[in-house]
């Protein structure tokens, strides 16, 4: 084996000496390294061995060598990344001629089963790429039947979608090296990176059960496309806030019901309270928890927004808006007043919900006792791909219950809110969320005061 001999590469790529390491033709036992000249190959004559040295020579021709350009492609996952960039190899290696089929050791169907009764599916997406073209994509189909039937039928869909991807391109196309005006070279770009898109996409999905969703999965998969439906919230991740210091303010005055006063504010309570609290007693009340949605639907003025910050510097306010089929490259909340600090400036949005429970649990896990929690939201609760979802509206519905957050819509109903510990509007007015608390017979019109 001579890798120096290897020429043809169009991104400066050296011809330098390569140490050669004794391999086999087991999968996982045949490497190229190129950031470290090392290449591990099998020695033996048989035709497989033949094969796998002709696959990791592709990768010495063709693979990057250097990743400047990396950050462009932070969003996806390493693994992605490095099965679709496999498929690219595979792909050059079935157009120079050589005999795909020899391309499997056994252990595919397994490992196929194994992934499928585990239930991991982001792996299993992945590894197809690896596998397809070559004689392991029908065993390691064969294992996925095997261990769970439901994903053969979305694993056909996503290999071809992704043999689409590649289907006109010839070898000199898909190897090519020289560098686009981004950095990166052209047939990493243009074909192992979309690929690496399409298994991300779908790695986060939740699967078709019947044949309706099986259809929009596939629709999904075409370019310009909708994300597939998650089913689950993202992950929450917040911004970096920088708070300025602003002095404390008079809190917002509270009136609650007492058994001594100057005014008679609840007559009816002479016959309904046992202790016959019918009197107002007056108190201004510091702080309080402010959940604000900075999705698309909601179209919040941001100059409203920094006002109202600086109206409740005494307040946590956080606010918060996910990028549909993120996966926790871009923060998804952001502090925007934190007991007495305001941030100088108010982050936009990133067009989708996505994190709405995880936020609320955040919430609710920083108020402090007493404190109440309003939340301004239309209600319309969306998965990490910014599909709604019942399940997760009423997964909210609950949390609005257990823990009386008070609902609004608008900005300018926050101050009444903190003051009263109450909603005024019907649950009508709260889209998924207040459905689904109607649902689960939430039927009060106050929300318990503290």
């Amino acid at each position: 084996m001579f890798p120096e001999l290897v020429t043809g590469r169009d991104d400066g790529f050296r011809s330098e000496s390569w140490r050669i390491e004794r391999g086999s033709s087991w999968r996982g036992d045949a490497s190229c390294d190129l950031s470290h000249r090392v290449l591990r190959v099998p020695w033996e004559r048989d035709e497989r061995a033949r094969v796998v040295r002709a696959h990791e020579l592709i990768h010495v021709r063709v693979s990057p060598h250097q990743h400047e350009w990396v950050d462009q492609v932070s969003e996806i996952p390493a693994r992605a990344l490095e099965c679709a960039e496999e498929m690219r190899v595979n792909t050059i290696l079935l157009r120079l001629g050589f005999d795909g089929a020899q391309l499997r050791d056994g252990s595919e169907r397994l490992g196929g089963e194994r992934l499928a009764r585990s239930g991991n599916w982001p792996e299993a997406a992945c590894f197809l790429l690896a596998v397809l073209g070559t004689g392991a994509e029908r065993e390691f189909m064969a294992g996925i039947r095997r261990g769970d039937p439901t994903w053969v039928a979305p694993l056909r869909a996503v290999a071809s979608r992704a043999k689409s991807l590649v289907r006109d391109a010839g070898a000199d196309e898909l190897g090519a090296t020289v560098a686009r005006v981004d950095g990166v070279p052209r047939g990493y770009g243009e074909y192992t990176i979309p690929l690496a898109r399409l298994v991300t996409s779908v790695s986060d999905a939740r699967l078709p059960t019947d044949a309706e969703s099986l259809r929009r999965f596939k629709r999904s998969l075409q370019p310009g496309a909708r994300r597939p439906p998650s089913g689950h919230f993202a992950d929450l991740h917040f911004a970096q806030s920088s708070l300025a210091a602003r002095a404390r303010t008079g809190g917002v005055r509270h009136r609650r019901a007492a058994v001594s006063g100057v005014v008679l504010a609840y007559p009816g309570r002479l016959l309904t309270d046992e202790q016959r609290r019918a009197f107002a007693a007056s108190s201004r009340r510091h702080g309080g928890v402010v959940v604000i949605d900075q999705s698309g639907s909601m179209d919040l003025d941001r100059e409203t927004l920094t006002a109202l910050a600086h109206r409740a510097p005494d307040s946590l306010v956080v606010g918060y808006s996910h990028r549909p089929g993120d996966r926790g490259a871009t923060p998804n909340a952001w502090v925007l007043a934190d007991r007495g600090g305001v941030v100088s400036e108010v982050p936009s949005g990133n067009v989708g919900n996505g994190v709405d429970g995880p936020v609320l649990r955040w919430a609710i896990a920083h108020r402090r006792t007493g404190e109440p929690i309003v939340w301004v939201s239309d209600g319309q609760v969306t998965d990490s791909a910014d599909h709604p979802d019942v399940d997760l509206a009423r997964e909210c519905a609950r949390l609005v219950r257990s823990h009386h957050i008070v609902m609004v819509r608008t900005l300018d109903e926050v101050a009444n809110a903190l003051r009263t510990c109450r909603r005024r509007r019907p649950w009508g007015d709260f889209g998924r969320v207040g459905r689904a608390i109607r649902e689960i017979g939430d039927e009060s019109g106050r929300l318990t005061s503290w």
